[in-house]
């Protein structure tokens, strides 16, 4: 925690800004190590506040140690003013993206003498770069994923329903060590296959669906993310087709990720093969994203991902072809970019998985 304070007041010091207010929660618990539901950073370039209520006296005294504890006693914006007029601060930045309109009014008549500088992702930025005690619990929720995706196979065949299979995946999820699924887990079969983003519904899985699983665990803090796609039964001859071609696009992307390539070109490794094979048209989302205590972070794998890749962040490769009222195919890792390549956290088999 010291090493993400001391960048981000040098980060203060660099601008000749007095203080940031930080109310994004999961930026809080990144830089506080504070798991409350409420509460509300403040830094200056020699000390550092984590503002909540009673509630969470004693919890905010010990899980952030580093942070001089305020209880604001319902009174946010007075308290904040209150610090400000206290440390002599002149100029405080906000979290823009994380800061209603409403709570950017009350916050401006509330302070005096305080010029307000809205900035924009900068505590997402440090959170890119992965430590590797935080690489340590993202390889523990990829492999509770893992596990929970041997499991489920077993209870996958015709005539279950998509959300019996999300309740049981949630299940496992939490019998493994998680805290929660890290988003709405995909459960999508047969003609709901070709919908990207086909949360589990009623549905009844029949004979010769393909299946898609895109699901992740939220492990103390820290998110994964993965995709695979089943049949059940013998597949059609176009099904395979897709999922021969998802998979070496997959493949092919995954092993080109290393330091230096931006997000555009590793986006276009798996986007080309693709549409060398006829389906470009059927692929229009991004080749993958940025993965951590939030399950879309930065960087990008797309068209706009022009930064480069650098040694500590970790991201998705999940190419997919999409077939209207057919099916569809999506296949996903999580993969950290290292210093010399690239290292792959997700081992759940990727050839076309059978069940009868």
């Amino acid at each position: 925690m010291r090493a993400r304070l001391e960048q981000l007041q040098k980060w203060l010091t660099d601008r000749q800004w007095d203080a940031i207010l930080v109310t994004h929660p999961v930026n809080r618990r990144y830089l506080t190590g504070f798991t409350g539901s409420s509460g509300w950073v403040l830094i200056t370039r020699e000390k550092q506040f984590l503002l909540s209520d009673f509630r969470y006296i004693v919890q905010g005294k010990e899980q952030a140690p580093l942070f001089t504890f305020v209880n604001h006693e319902g009174k946010w914006f007075e308290t904040v003013n209150r610090l400000c007029r206290e440390g002599n601060l002149s100029s405080l930045a906000f979290e823009e993206s994380h800061l209603t309109f409403q709570q950017h009014r009350q916050l401006k008549e509330a302070l005096v003498g305080v010029e307000l500088q809205p900035t924009s992702h900068v505590v997402e930025k440090l959170r890119q770069f992965k430590s590797e005690d935080e690489l340590v619990l993202m390889r523990q929720a990829a492999a509770i994923a893992d596990s929970a995706f041997a499991e489920i196979l077993k209870v996958m065949r015709p005539g279950v329903a998509e959300r019996d299979i999300e309740l049981r995946l949630e299940f496992l999820l939490r019998e493994r060590g998680a805290t929660s699924s890290s988003f709405d887990t995909i459960v999508a079969s047969g003609p709901r296959s070709a919908l990207p983003h086909g949360v589990a519904s009623e549905r009844v899985m029949q004979k010769g669906d393909l299946v898609t699983l895109d699901f992740g665990a939220l492990y103390q803090g820290y998110c994964s993310d993965i995709t695979r796609t089943v049949v059940l039964g013998p597949p059609a001859d176009w099904q395979q087709e897709i999922y021969d071609i998802v998979l070496e696009a997959q493949q092919r992307a995954v092993a080109a990720i290393r330091p230096g390539m931006t997000g555009q070109v590793a986006d276009a490794v798996a986007r080309d093969y693709i549409t060398e094979k006829g389906y470009g048209d059927q692929f229009g989302h991004s080749t993958g994203h940025g993965l951590g205590m939030e399950v879309h972070e930065a960087p990008t794998l797309s068209a706009r991902g022009k930064a480069p890749l650098e040694p500590g962040m970790v991201v998705t490769v999940e190419p997919g072809i999409y077939l209207p009222d057919r099916g569809g195919v999506r296949i996903e890792d999580d993969v950290v970019v290292t210093a010399d390549g690239h290292e792959v956290i997700t081992f759940s088999k990727k050839e076309l998985i059978i069940l009868d």
